[in-house]
């Protein structure tokens, strides 16, 4: 049996876009939200597909902190004085939604976990957001 489930994760994060002309260069904050679809064959004995504490803990690892293009001169003075994360690019919801569905389809992997994440939406404000899917 194939089961669909979904689970809404919200985070405080900072960010700045460092090629981006506009307000977004300069670091500010945001609370952002994730929408996550997976679906897969649960676990025979548990009945479940995944723990969605499993989820949150992947999107979640973002949470009150700032994140930064790997190449941001802001990360090695930063990281003077907190930790900083860092992505293979601009830290834009676009970026964001595919390092949290390939880290949860690692975790899943990892885990021997037969649930495939369908689609992770990421909300920046209220009225924004940004999604991928996995096409079939």
């Amino acid at each position: 049996m194939i089961v669909g489930l979904y689970k809404e994760v919200q985070f405080d994060a900072s960010h700045r876009l460092l090629h981006y002309k506009g307000k977004c260069a300069n670091l500010h904050g945001h609370r952002w939200k994730v929408e996550v679809w997976m679906e897969g064959e649960p676990d025979a004995t548990t009945g479940i597909l995944i723990d969605y504490n499993a989820i949150k803990q992947v999107a979640g690892r973002f949470d009150h902190q700032i994140m930064l293009n790997d190449a941001d001169p802001l990360v090695a003075c930063i990281r003077k004085y907190q930790q900083v994360i860092t992505t293979p690019g601009e830290p834009t919801s676009e970026l964001l939604a595919g390092l949290i569905r390939d880290e949860l389809q690692a975790y899943c992997s990892g885990q021997k976990i037969a649930a495939t994440v369908v689609k992770v939406r990421v909300w920046e404000s209220p009225g924004c957001y940004a999604e991928v899917t996995v096409r079939k």
